[in-house]
């Protein structure tokens, strides 16, 4: 069943002699539970492709369905709604709130939802837990590590049990060893919890642990489009 499809999708900036087609007429189909990674060189436009999917952007032309409805329509504050509770975000760059703890870090997405006391407490300690810190809940994200603040980002993409986690470029700042097991939380969440897992890497490694690799090069697939 498709869950995220684009459509003769394109990506355009600037204008006249300063014009850059980021994507030119992208076609992709992703079912739920799948694992895609989008690889390409930088500048290939694989990020600007996640930002479109994770409606964090709008395509110049084309269009984009999540569960075969067009992304379109939807008014600004239920997009926001919907990213909130339909999406999950890991990014190379940790976006943590640097004297919060842990704890806090993990319930803004609740607390942007609008849930509240004992559920939004008890929701983050479990997505905590899931990636194994519950010993670090009430530590400052200042104090921890590289790979002990991406696992806080993977707890807080979790937190609303997504359908879809987008992680770009993930362990893109981390040692192998910790690499390795960013990644393994990774997968083992994709397949317990069949959540669908887009991610942007250029991390050979990494691609290959996905069921699909798409390639992007000059802003089109030319490759992994078709399961």
């Amino acid at each position: 069943m498709s869950l995220l499809e684009t459509r003769e999708v394109t990506r355009t900036y600037g204008k006249g002699a300063t014009k850059f087609e980021a994507l030119r007429g992208i076609n992709l189909q992703i079912d739920k539970g799948d694992s895609v990674a989008i690889i390409g060189k930088s500048g290939s436009g694989k990020s600007t492709l996640m930002h479109i999917l994770a409606l964090l952007d709008h395509p110049t032309t084309g269009s984009v369905f999540l569960n075969n409805e067009p992304t379109s329509k939807i008014k600004n504050k239920a997009l926001n709604k919907l990213r909130n509770q339909t999406f999950g975000f890991v990014f190379q760059q940790f976006f943590l709130n640097a004297q919060d703890s842990v704890l806090e870090n993990v319930m803004l997405p609740l607390k942007i939802g609008g849930i509240t006391g004992k559920e939004r407490r008890s929701k983050a300690l479990a997505a905590i837990k899931a990636v194994g810190l519950e010993s670090k809940a009430k530590n400052k994200a200042s104090d921890l590590s590289g790979g002990q603040k991406q696992r806080v980002c993977i707890a807080r993409a979790l937190v609303n049990n997504p359908e879809i986690i987008f992680a770009d470029e993930p362990t893109g700042n981390l040692d192998s060893a910790t690499s390795e097991n960013i990644e393994n939380i990774l997968f083992k969440l994709h397949q317990e919890k069949n959540i669908t897992l887009i991610i942007v890497t250029h991390d050979p490694d990494l691609a290959k642990k996905c069921a699909r690799q798409v390639q992007i090069k000059d802003g089109q697939i030319v490759g992994g489009a078709q399961q």
